[in-house]
């Protein structure tokens, strides 16, 4: 019979849970070596009881950086299929988490048909679902029930949730004083900050984190500390309310801990490239070593229609240098609800900067998907090649769009192919480009 609540307090206990195990052969890790990442909290197992399709991935140092799919409906576009296309896209990709982000109607249904087949975690902000849930506007709902909000999600299986306990009365007085540029941009953050003002009271997850996290240990939900003060522009990046809101993440990391339960830290969704490395060091050294989930960070603020790459380009340097988590951004970013193509887009980014990231950190294993793919090119092997992309479809798409006159080079460089040209002086043949050279059979 299972002896602990959580993954930290088993491996605390020096068990091995099949999650650890999993993990462990995915990674291509000891397992004894994870089980002690877990129980500092450098690495987390988002894992809750009830997700029994889950299969098991860690976010931490050391491991594959992980990328996160956000969906889910709104009062504008509240198609529920639409939703789980997207859903179907992001497994089929192999991202590692979905958050369900819907803020329209009753969503229970959608999120319990999602935990259902999802193998990838799932997570929440129950802040968004409150009103819908609820039935009562913000200023009418009290403490108690946004702690029944998070109870509700845990219950059905949600693996993480973002809780924005970090913004307090401090916390607001300190950001009134700055005069921000962009204000505040976390729509969990803002619905906070707004309740607290209406109603004059503490924000009521950090008032009652303990009880908070009560109802987490008990169905193993992972904490994601939310940034509410995130900067949403980078005039507004590394700026007091932003580290004043680190440093509280940082106590309620320790605090989480010491009840067994597992963290993330969220971290910030705009920024100049030449403060990215510095901020991840920040972050680990003020939450402790824990895990970093960034939304981006975007690193110019002019790029709407293309904040996929803006986010990518800002991705790949903050997992470089600490960042362990990536939320995807796509092209509908600052613009609509992304719709199945810009998701894919969005997607498909993410993974090149996380695994750009993974190669230069020397993470196990990650440069072999890229040293087939160079083999495949040096004996022009195209169907090697596309098994070897990100994207296969994209590149069959591509090659077969414009096909060449021979079949061992691409419509670019035809007969002047370098790998051709390299590869039939080294076999001792001779390379001649006139019409009247004997096509290869």
């Amino acid at each position: 019979m299972q002896s602990y609540h959580t993954q930290m307090e088993a491996a605390r206990k020096n068990i091995i849970t099949p999650q650890m195990q999993t993990i462990a052969e995915k990674e291509h890790v000891d397992v004894e070596w994870l089980r002690q990442c877990v129980a500092e909290g450098t690495i987390c197992i988002p894992a809750n009881i009830h997700h029994t399709s889950l299969s098991a991935e860690g976010i931490g140092t050391g491991l594959r950086t992980k990328i996160n799919v956000n969906l889910g409906v709104s009062g504008d576009c509240h198609d529920y299929t639409d939703e789980m296309k997207k859903v179907d896209l992001a497994i089929a990709f192999g991202c590692e988490a979905i958050m369900d982000l819907s803020n329209y109607g009753k969503t229970s249904t959608f999120r319990k048909q999602l935990i259902e087949r999802s193998p990838a975690m799932i997570g929440t902000v129950p802040m968004y679902d409150a009103i819908g849930y609820l039935e009562k506007d913000l200023k009418e709902i009290t403490a108690q029930d946004f702690l029944r909000v998070i109870e509700a999600h845990a219950k059905e299986g949600v693996d993480f949730q973002t809780i924005h306990a970090g913004i307090n009365r401090r916390a607001v007085e300190a950001l009134k004083r700055q005069k921000r540029l962009t204000n505040i941009v976390s729509r969990g953050g803002s619905l906070i900050f707004a309740w607290m003002e209406m109603t004059g009271n503490e924000n009521p997850f950090y008032e009652y984190y303990d009880e908070v996290l009560e109802i987490l240990r008990a169905y193993d939900v992972t904490i994601s500390l939310g940034d509410a003060l995130r900067p949403g522009s980078i005039a507004d990046s590394t700026d007091a309310g932003q580290i004043s809101e680190l440093i509280e993440l940082g106590n309620l990391t320790k605090r989480a801990w010491e009840k067994d339960v597992q963290v993330m830290v969220e971290g910030p969704g705009h920024m100049a490239m030449n403060e990215i490395a510095a901020n991840m060091a920040l972050q680990k050294r003020l939450c402790h070593g824990a895990p970093f989930y960034v939304l981006g960070p975007l690193v110019t603020d002019i790029a709407p229609g293309y904040d996929h790459i803006t986010s990518a380009i800002g991705g790949a340097i903050a997992a470089a240098n600490g960042a362990n988590f990536l939320c995807y951004v796509t092209p509908a970013e600052h613009l609509r609800l992304p719709n199945l193509q810009d998701v894919r887009e969005g997607i498909v980014a993410s993974k090149i900067a996380a695994h750009a990231a993974d190669i230069a950190n020397g993470i196990p294993n990650a440069r072999e998907q890229d040293n087939r793919m160079s083999a495949a090119r040096q004996k022009i092997d195209w169907e090697e090649m596309f098994a070897c992309a990100l994207d296969p479809q994209k590149a069959r798409d591509y090659f077969e769009s414009r096909p060449p006159q021979e079949r061992h080079t691409c419509s670019m460089c035809g007969k002047m192919c370098a790998m051709r040209t390299s590869n039939r002086i080294l076999q001792g043949e001779d390379v001649t480009f006139c019409d009247a050279e004997i096509e290869e059979k």
